[in-house]
């Protein structure tokens, strides 16, 4: 790669690091529905096109093991719902609710939980972010997004609407 190009990658990358620019924007025309994560001024940290499922997954490693934790989420008739969540084990905080899924287990002797249609009031999903050491991070297929990198320690809403709604509600 030409030294101008690196040149031109390493500012773009420090421009997004720094929070002046959102740090991904999916223009994806094709997309249903939009997530957005925002701080709690309101300003705009991380916007992405989702698939027509609009499944998506939140990662974040457990405080006390350091494991990875996986809850993840998708739109069904327009609502969203927690659908399924992962973790190696039920340490500090995490378990199984009676009637909230189906309790499966993985091929690593972790856990499963699958089926839970946890509805997501109003489609937000207000989340404290974790240090970097947790790393809250947004799962879209191979891509992941770190939260933790760009609002550690801070209130964020999470929301998800269809694409090309700007309004503030989404009944």
């Amino acid at each position: 790669m030409p030294r101008r190009m690196v040149f031109l990658a390493g500012c773009l990358t420090r421009i997004l690091l720094w929070g002046l620019l959102p740090p991904v924007v999916n223009a994806q025309g094709s997309a249903p529905w939009q997530l957005t994560v925002s701080g709690a001024d309101q300003t705009t940290l991380v916007e992405i096109g989702l698939p027509k499922a609009g499944r998506w997954c939140l990662v974040w490693n457990h405080s006390v093991q350091g494991f990875p934790v996986t809850d993840c989420f998708q739109m069904e008739g327009g609502q969203l719902v927690l659908d399924s969540s992962h973790t190696p084990d039920f340490a500090a905080g995490l378990g199984y609710t009676s009637g909230r899924g189906t309790l499966t287990s993985d091929d690593k002797h972790g856990y499963r939980i699958v089926d839970m249609q946890v509805a997501i009031p109003n489609n937000r999903l207000a989340l404290r972010v974790g240090a970097p050491s947790v790393n809250h991070r947004i799962e879209l297929g191979a891509r992941l997004i770190s939260l933790s990198d760009l609002a550690a320690d801070q209130l964020v809403e999470i929301r998800v609407r269809p694409a090309g709604d700007k309004g503030n509600e989404l009944k």
